[in-house]
């Protein structure tokens, strides 16, 4: 594919995954939600189906990244090329806040109705349960560590065009969660956290909004790291040929 229709696949593709994964936390947490009171199963659940859902649609056509971080660490292994980088990434993190003000505007009236800065802002990106930067850091690392790591295998395993591993990310996804989502949320997606905490800032209702863009950067920076890491990792594992 070159590189305009790999922008407009990831663009979609990362809209749908945060439509539908962001749009689990406003159903579960925002004021006046049918939902509303969900259990974290709920969550965990939801946000795997939000990455499958859109990586069985685009799967084919471009990988399915809708990650940065997923996108630089298989340009660093050889996978893709550094030439198209740049498209994957910007409709990655355009698509993470197109789906984020799409969410806005469904759930403006729920939004309005919850006075709670810190619970509007994460049905939008990821906080520290704990704030410590440098565990912060290595949480964030670690999840996607083994999200890469796991793809990477998957990958590998699972032949053919059958569309099986993309249940297996999903199951990865819910592993992670349900393992370590309680320590910073595993944002592990620079597209499903910054782009929404942006869109936060801008386009959510209510007054003196906090984006905690002090904690903004881990869940960009350290998704990469963690990523980058586990294709170098991978690529000298002993795996028989």
């Amino acid at each position: 594919m070159n590189g305009m229709s790999i922008l407009i696949c990831e663009l979609v593709g990362t809209a749908m995954l945060v439509l539908l994964g962001d749009g689990v936390c406003m159903n579960l947490n925002l004021n006046k939600s049918g939902q509303k009171g969900g259990t974290s199963t709920h969550g965990g659940i939801g946000w795997g189906l939000a990455v499958m859902v859109p990586a069985f649609i685009f799967g084919k056509a471009t990988g399915a990244h809708f990650n940065p971080s997923v996108t630089i660490a298989l340009a660093v292994n050889g996978s893709v090329s550094w030439g198209l980088v740049p498209f994957y990434v910007i409709g990655e993190m355009v698509g993470g806040f197109v789906g984020a003000a799409i969410l806005t505007i469904m759930y403006h009236d729920h939004l309005a109705a919850t006075p709670e800065n810190d619970v509007k802002r994460g049905c939008y990106c990821t906080a520290p349960s704990i704030r410590n930067t440098g565990l912060n850091f290595f949480s964030e690392f670690v999840d996607t560590f083994v999200l890469m790591f796991a793809i990477l295998g998957i990958g590998q395993t699972v032949a053919g065009d059958t569309g099986l591993n993309f249940v297996f990310v999903w199951g990865i996804i819910m592993a992670i969660g349900f393992s370590f989502g309680g320590v910073t949320g595993y944002a592990m997606n620079a597209a499903r956290d910054l782009s929404p905490r942006l869109c936060f800032a801008l386009m959510c209702p209510g007054e003196n909004k906090d984006a905690d863009w002090g904690y903004a950067w881990i869940p960009v920076i350290a998704p990469i790291c963690g990523a980058v890491v586990a294709a170098l990792v991978y690529g000298i594992m002993p795996f028989p040929a």
